[in-house]
């Protein structure tokens, strides 16, 4: 457990991000949650690196909606105050922050605090033993470093703790990730790190992440851009959806266009995107450009849209032709749809509930 977030096992995978923020400043950290929170993050990561940042996370965690894991390195003081503070998870690597001891003390907080603990191996920062060991970067080596940290934890009798063995090579992670999974029996954190900006980075971290979930390996992930956190959050869903695992939100088909659009399909789509992205609901819309695929794409979604010419566009509703749209009523009309599709679903799975309530 992940404050009341479950993590493993048959639980849905979740999505985290990572603010960027100066989390001594709560302020605006806090902004920077309620955004990725919007988003629909399940957890939400923030650095600890000074005593500044570990006095500003008890306002901070107060404040969050979700639970919130204090990254901490090397200074184990930190994971101490961040544990009194509230932190629903520590994320550490137990080897790199001192003698046994000092661990100890670390665990001894986390128990005392319902923390839990991410174990972070990633291939940028291994102990110099093992790159003598195998020379470089290998799965081997971030295997053997994970299985260490968790040796450390065990020998305190510490179990509630979950992986990551991350790689900026998505051959490198993968790998360590599937070996990883062959060894242990906990849950894994899945990400590719410093994957790279918005566009780069996704296609990275879905090609990684998407093979192991795939594979069924993988119980929380992170999609590490080099953009806004909630940038991570969208993309982590669409993985998620995209694999049928999760299903928040507007599912949006949509075609690449080309001469034969009734309408501007990119710039339609990127506005529906942005106007869309406050429904939770899972529903699907198709836009598509013409009649070719259209019609066809639209019995498979709960709304459609198709062009026609004359500025004339199909509507249809659950599969079925209903009406005609023009051009300019066309976005703010499919818009109002969706919203109602969503408000209708939430009115029927809400009146579903009640009557299982009562019939019990």
């Amino acid at each position: 457990m992940v404050g009341r977030v479950p993590v493993g096992g048959d639980a849905p995978i979740t999505v985290q991000t990572m603010t960027n923020t100066l989390t001594s400043d709560a302020k605006a950290t806090i902004d920077q949650i309620r955004r990725c929170e919007e988003a629909g993050a399940d957890i939400i990561r923030v650095s600890c690196p000074d005593v500044e940042s570990t006095a500003a996370l008890r306002e901070i965690v107060r404040a969050a909606e979700v639970p919130i894991v204090a990254d901490i390195h090397f200074h184990y003081k930190r994971a101490l105050e961040a544990a009194d503070a509230g932190a629903a998870c520590l994320r550490i690597n137990p080897g790199n922050i001192g003698s046994s001891e000092r661990v100890a003390e670390v665990v001894r907080a986390a128990k005392a605090n319902g923390c839990a603990i991410r174990i972070g191996v990633n291939a940028g920062s291994l102990e110099k033993d093992l790159l003598e060991k195998y020379g470089e970067p290998c799965p081997e080596a971030l295997i053997e470093s994970a299985l260490d940290h968790i040796k450390l934890l065990q020998d305190h009798d510490f179990h509630e703790y979950k992986v990551a063995v991350k790689a900026s090579d998505v051959f490198l992670a993968v790998a360590a990730y599937m070996g990883l999974a062959d060894a242990v029996d906990c849950p894994l954190h899945l990400g590719i790190t410093e994957a790279g900006g918005l566009i780069g980075g996704t296609v990275k971290s879905a090609i990684g992440i998407g093979n192991l979930l795939w594979a069924g390996i993988g119980d929380t992930i992170r999609v590490s851009l080099s953009a806004e956190p909630e940038e991570e959050v969208r993309a982590g869903f669409e993985i998620l959806k995209s694999l049928g695992l999760r299903t928040r939100g507007v599912r949006v088909v949509s075609c690449p266009s080309c001469a034969r659009q009734g309408f501007d399909v990119i710039r339609t789509v990127q506005a529906l995107e942005q106007r869309l992205g406050h429904i939770k609901t899972p529903l699907s819309l198709s836009v598509l450009g013409c009649v070719v695929n259209g019609p066809g794409e639209a019995r498979e979604t709960d709304i459609g849209l198709t062009g026609g010419g004359n500025g004339k566009h199909m509507v249809y509703l659950s599969g079925v032709t209903d009406h005609v749209i023009s051009s300019e009523a066309m976005l703010d009309h499919i818009v109002g749809l969706v919203e109602a599709k969503a408000a209708q679903i939430e009115a029927a799975s809400s009146d579903a509930g009640h009557a299982s309530v009562a019939a019990e």
